[in-house]
């Protein structure tokens, strides 16, 4: 931790500043969105439907809007979009626990949604101006933070929902208003807009993402990126649910999900910046997202060879035979992640050439947000097929296999150049 710490302060303190934002951003967000469907469900008394359109708002709005996020940091600065998006989260945040209209809720659910599209590039391009050549550090700094955030949230928000939900979503909004007094007295203001910085004219919107949809390795790296993020995901989806089909609902199974969600957050916290320190001395970044994204292929393996052991009825044996594979696997996803992450958001900013840096990042996440829909809505596929059928190896043959693909096509980037080449930046015009 000493170590940890020693890094952080050889940073500038705007770096500093934005690392701890993330950390208190994700606090705020993990300790009441886990809770969030059984407020609604429960003490609202909604239907299913209800909550999943509540829940979708809130996702549709924010991956939705990152690249209007994107381009309005770049042409407004960085420091107003982080800013209003967390004075909007404090609005939705202590809405979604005062009001129970569906309209009212739907709206706050936007809110939140739409904050984050706000500020998540804002912070990653800001982070990637500041830290300079120091930019890869700095992101496996970021992801410890950010990871230590998601890791605590859900702790904070069980002994807080355990008193009322209400309480909840008042101490998030609470820390979301904190933040943004904290950000208007204290961070930087800064602003990289591309032509701007260097005394060139500006173009019209349209003009600037005509230019990005036009940079060809930058979309083909977003589209062989989209795979790694369905495959964390299932940290939250397709692991958890082999836990409680082997595990059950009880206290068993909540231990062994615990115990999966322990070690991939504590795993990251306390490797990240070795392993990104590791793969820097050995690896150019495209070899080290090749690599990354083999390995978090290869974190369904356990699984799959879990699949060939026959089902113990009870006891010991069939709770380590729920939790010992999907454990195993996320310890593998979140080292492949940190393996991958550093230099996966480095190479966005040399791929945008150092221009629009924002409005890369908001389209790059609304590329891989749109891809883990659609990865989710195939992988429960894969699941429900494999119940069926009784074929319980199939989800996780396909996660690997999709893991490898898209291994396969960041090696292709990598060895035609077209990780490594700045794509020719030219004026926009209208």
């Amino acid at each position: 931790m000493k170590g940890l710490l020693t890094q952080v302060r050889s940073y500038e303190r705007s770096v500093q500043l934005l690392m701890v934002n993330q950390f208190t951003i994700n606090l705020g967000f993990y300790m009441l969105m886990p809770y969030l469907a059984a407020h609604l469900s429960g003490t609202l008394g909604l239907s299913g439907w209800v909550v999943g359109l509540v829940l979708g708002v809130r996702n549709f709005s924010q991956q939705g809007m990152f690249l209007v996020g994107g381009t309005l940091a770049d042409r407004l600065g960085y420091k107003p979009m982080i800013v209003a998006g967390c004075v909007l989260r404090t609005v939705g945040f202590a809405a979604l626990g005062l009001v129970d209209s569906l309209a009212a809720l739907l709206a706050a659910s936007a809110a939140t949604g739409l904050a984050g599209a706000l500020f998540n590039p804002a912070v990653r391009a800001y982070l990637a101006v500041d830290a300079g050549e120091r930019r890869v550090e700095a992101f496996a700094l970021f992801n410890v933070f950010y990871q230590a955030g998601i890791l605590l949230g859900p702790l904070v928000g069980m002994v807080l929902t355990g008193v009322d939900f209400r309480v909840t979503c008042l101490v998030a909004a609470g820390i979301f208003a904190l933040l943004s007094i904290v950000q208007i007295r204290a961070l930087p203001a800064r602003r990289k807009d591309g032509e701007q910085e260097r005394g060139g004219t500006r173009g019209s919107v349209l003009a600037e993402w005509r230019g990005i949809l036009a940079n060809r390795p930058f979309l083909l790296f977003s589209a062989a990126m989209i795979g790694s993020y369905v495959l964390t995901f299932q940290v939250y989806l397709s692991l958890p649910l082999e836990v409680r089909r082997l595990g059950g609902d009880g206290e068993s199974g909540t231990a062994a999900v615990a115990v999966l969600f322990a070690v991939s957050g504590l795993g990251t916290i306390l490797g990240q910046t070795r392993v990104t320190a590791w793969c820097k001395a050995r690896y150019e970044p495209g070899q080290a997202l090749v690599r990354g994204l083999a390995v978090m292929a290869l974190a369904f393996v356990p699984l799959l060879l879990a699949t060939a052991v026959p089902v113990p009825g009870a006891g010991a044996g069939r709770w380590l035979l729920a939790a010992l594979p999907p454990t195993l696997a996320a310890l593998l996803l979140a080292v492949g992640t940190m393996i991958a992450y550093p230099f996966e958001m480095d190479t966005i900013v040399r791929l945008s050439g150092d221009r629009l840096v924002a409005t890369h990042y908001g389209l790059y996440n609304t590329v891989c947000g749109i891809g883990i829909t659609l990865g989710n809505l195939l992988t429960g596929a894969a699941l429900d097929a494999a119940r069926s059928a009784g074929m319980p190896a199939l989800p996780w043959i396909s996660l690997t296999a999709l893991g490898l693909a898209c291994a396969a096509a960041l090696y292709g980037l990598h060895t035609t150049g077209r990780l490594r080449a700045l794509p020719e930046q030219r004026p926009a015009t209208v």
